[in-house]
């Protein structure tokens, strides 16, 4: 406890004893084995999309708004509580045992092609969700957090992603210029190869203008993205020698499950929006009027508020615990987990979402991020010249 002054940990953040229910995410990996052994129903081996894509959007619905922020008083005590730290800390073993478990079971003769995949299944979003814990602990300036950020990131193999996000999405984020910043009338599906060929691309660039800027070349120790890479192959590689190779098509269909749910969040996070313009041309700075906001308590929870985008771009230097949500951002209709559902079904993701972009910009669709190649129907359609 770093609190001084007799105020509980508690009366500082009502959630402070539910932030560890954020391992119920890494601990679904855990769980299928003895589920279906226990109940011989074959169905939990897919039990991470039922968790994610179907009870966490119920219990968004049932629960509600979150309705808390953290006061300014408290801030720097809740910045420098380290139970928070533990939380995600904690994110990392329980995922690495669950890949182990999933991997022996993949190297087995047991489970049928269709249990392996719903486990390979369950196993990717939990590669995704570690994505999440990453981002956290990737805006560190701790070394250890940030070494923690490449370790989460090396069961997605993603391990750009610490570069890119940090060093290219923050600094271009709803922008024409950002690929993962999604465009209006852009859908899921063309935005998914955009935003991976994109942002794979930046970050290899953003890292070579560092190292040549201190004189050294790609090939190099300090290189970010070839150390978060040499974790993927360790254990990738590791397990391989262990359970055999042919577990590696699992290894490679989670990997892509988790970098595909990363993306689609990208995709919801951003949709449409755009920064105004200084007058010198140059972009404003980020405002929390460029991301999408939810404040539902059941997911906040679950993905340690990353549905706070608005602030967290506001301020990147927050720690998890003391975003705030705020009336100037955009709302969305749902929580994450339920827009990425919606988001998969571009018609209604559009019926849903693109009246809210216009609104957000008091009619005027000129404002809003468009996507190029649509640029012309969409400003007719809204009697705005071409």
């Amino acid at each position: 406890m770093v609190q001084t002054d007799g105020k509980s940990a508690t009366a500082l953040d009502p959630k402070r004893h539910l932030w560890i229910l954020g391992l119920i995410a890494p601990a679904s990996a855990l769980l299928p084995s003895q589920l279906v052994l226990r109940t011989g129903m074959e169905v939990f081996w897919w039990i991470g999309p039922v968790i994610v894509l179907m009870i966490i959007p119920i219990l968004d619905w049932i629960v509600g708004e979150d309705g808390s922020n953290p006061r300014d008083e408290d801030y720097d005590r809740l910045s420098n509580d380290r139970y928070y730290r533990w939380c995600t800390y904690l994110f990392l073993p329980v995922q690495m045992i669950g890949l182990l478990i999933a991997s022996a079971m993949w190297a087995g003769d047991d489970l049928s092609l269709l249990d392996k995949a719903g486990l390979a299944t369950t196993l990717g979003l939990v590669s995704g969700i570690g994505i999440n814990a990453a981002h956290e602990l990737g805006h560190r300036v701790e070394s250890l957090e940030r070494w923690l950020a490449k370790i989460a990131l090396a069961q997605s193999a993603y391990g750009h992603f610490f570069v890119e996000h940090n060093r290219g999405h923050h600094v271009r984020v709803a922008t024409p210029d950002d690929p993962a910043s999604a465009r209006l009338g852009e859908s899921l599906w063309e935005f998914l190869p955009r935003s991976a060929v994109g942002g794979f691309r930046s970050s290899i660039a953003l890292e070579k203008e560092r190292l040549a800027r201190r004189g050294q070349s790609w090939w190099n120790v300090h290189n970010h993205i070839l150390q978060a890479w040499s974790m993927s192959v360790v254990l990738f590689g590791g397990l391989m020698l262990v359970f055999g190779w042919h577990i590696l098509p699992w290894l490679v269909l989670q990997a892509m499950i988790g970098a595909g749910l990363l993306e689609t969040v990208n995709y919801v996070e951003h949709y449409g929006l755009l920064r105004e313009r200084r007058q010198d041309g140059r972009w404003a700075r980020c405002s929390p009027r460029d991301s999408w906001n939810s404040d539902r308590l059941v997911t906040n929870i679950f993905l340690f508020h990353l549905q706070r985008h608005s602030d967290h771009h506001a301020n990147p230097g927050r720690r998890y615990q003391t975003l705030r949500s705020c009336d100037v951002a955009p709302q969305l209709p749902a929580g994450y987990a339920t827009m990425i559902l919606v988001a998969a079904i571009p018609p209604l993701w559009r019926a849903v979402m693109d009246h809210r972009v216009l609104e957000h910009y008091g009619g005027d669709i000129t404002r809003a991020n468009i996507a190029p190649r649509k640029r012309a129907k969409i400003l007719t359609a809204h009697g705005a010249a071409a």
